[in-house]
């Protein structure tokens, strides 16, 4: 009974290699198994890739990580788990696709193209694209400023023009300044690199050291007489045949010297002579002698008298005789009227006629010696007819406008006027002669003394 029990339990039990998932087969049969797990693996298909199951668009911009292949075999639990996670990836795309993102900001043009790299955190990047967006904004301004500068033609404006045109009505010129030292530029003597920083020097100087309006200080002296003094010292100067310069330092010493001290009228003589004579120490190369001075004066002073007149003169000024005369001057502007003309004598003649006829007119004592020398020059463009009678040239050189000048101009061609009549006649005849080109004979311009 044992037995028949025993028989029907081995053959109701199934094979061990069958149903023995977690045990061992037996030793006789483990070639077999091993075989057929081989054979099965060959038979059975390749699992694919489970990303093959749902197509999931990966973030832009990161780095996807490599896929692991899955050994795991497909059982039911494990398939309903991956539909499910499939189905869920998909709600999540969906809704990251609904999600409304901005639009960004469009990059600038750039000409040169840049090496591709990594892009930079979030903040670097919106920066960057602002101070990218300011700087087309910079050019856009600049652009615009350049213009406005540009000259627009437009109907209005060709038609005004065309308007003056027909009405003879033409815009101011710009000013012209011709360069008057164009000539002398090989001429070393003429200076021309220091020419302008002399005279800028000479009208700054010029304030300084003035006579003053002495008349009033003088008991014995008057205008007057102070005339018949120049008179006789232009013409001693034309006898000695000294230099311009000569003249005018010495008028400018015995103004000074009158402004200082009060002088007798038997005195006022010796102060001209020795007055003459300082100048000629300083001036000429071969001064003249004090007795020819004593000849000259009719020998009405002595050699000590002069002598000592001529200190006295020196130690009241205090030795200060290096000062701009109206000369220095008149040089300068005769070649900024002549300007473009290597020599114009008879400009220069009528220049010095009014000039010489300045030094005895008490009444131009307290002006500049610029304005002086300025007016000698109008007065001679305005005898002469010359067009224009003051041009930017002479303005420029001069500094001084027509309506300033107009003064002391009237003085000089009213002293033009009456010079043919005066007793006083040494300049009028002077500048008479055909050595001076006749110019004192030239009729005045009476209309500016109206």
């Amino acid at each position: 009974m044992a037995t028949r029990n025993r028989n029907r339990n081995a053959a109701a039990a199934p094979p061990l290699h069958h149903h023995n998932r977690g045990g061992v087969p037996a030793l006789g049969k483990q070639k077999d198994v091993a075989a057929g797990r081989t054979d099965a693996m060959n038979r059975r298909a390749p699992l694919g890739d489970i990303g093959n199951f749902v197509s999931v668009r990966a973030a832009e911009g990161k780095p996807q990580p490599k896929e692991q292949v899955n050994r795991r075999p497909i059982t039911r639990s494990f398939a309903a788990q991956l539909v499910k996670n499939a189905q869920q990836a998909q709600a999540n795309a969906a809704a990251i696709k609904n999600v409304a993102i901005p639009p960004a900001r469009p990059a600038p043009r750039l000409e040169r193209k840049a090496p591709s790299k990594p892009p930079p955190p979030e903040h670097v990047m919106e920066i960057s694209s602002d101070s990218d967006q300011s700087k087309p904004q910079s050019e856009s301004s600049a652009s615009s400023v350049r213009s406005r500068k540009k000259v627009i033609n437009t109907l209005t404006s060709v038609l005004s023009a065309r308007s003056k045109a027909a009405c003879g009505i033409t815009d101011k010129p710009r000013e012209v300044i011709e360069d008057i030292d164009k000539l002398d530029a090989n001429n070393q003597l003429a200076v021309v690199e220091y020419i302008e920083d002399i005279y800028t020097f000479y009208k700054t100087a010029e304030h300084e050291c003035r006579p003053c309006d002495y008349i009033a200080a003088q008991v014995e002296v008057n205008p007057k007489m102070r005339a018949i003094l120049a008179d006789w010292i232009i013409e001693v100067h034309h006898k000695f045949e000294l230099m311009p310069e000569t003249l005018y330092l010495t008028m400018y010493i015995i103004d000074q010297y009158l402004s200082l001290q009060p002088v007798l009228r038997r005195e006022l003589q010796l102060v001209g002579v020795s007055a003459m004579l300082i100048a000629c120490k300083y001036e000429e190369i071969w001064a003249p002698e004090v007795n020819e001075f004593i000849l000259i004066s009719d020998s009405a002073y002595s050699r000590e008298q002069i002598l000592s007149m001529e200190k006295g003169i020196l130690n009241r000024l205090e030795w200060n005789l290096t000062v701009p005369t109206s000369y220095m001057f008149l040089v300068r502007f005769i070649k900024a009227a002549c300007s473009g003309i290597k020599t114009d004598k008879e400009m220069e003649n009528m220049v010095f006629f009014f000039a010489e006829l300045s030094l005895m007119q008490y009444g131009l004592v307290t002006h500049r010696p610029s304005m002086v020398a300025a007016s000698a020059v109008y007065a001679a463009r305005l005898t002469l007819k010359r067009a224009p009678l003051w041009t930017d040239t002479l303005k420029h050189h001069t500094g001084f406008r027509e309506s300033e000048l107009m003064e002391c101009t009237k003085m000089l061609v009213s002293a033009h006027v009456t010079a043919p009549e005066s007793k006083l006649r040494v300049v009028y005849k002077k500048y008479s002669s055909e050595q001076y080109g006749g110019v004192a004979l030239r009729p005045p311009a009476k209309e500016i003394c109206k």
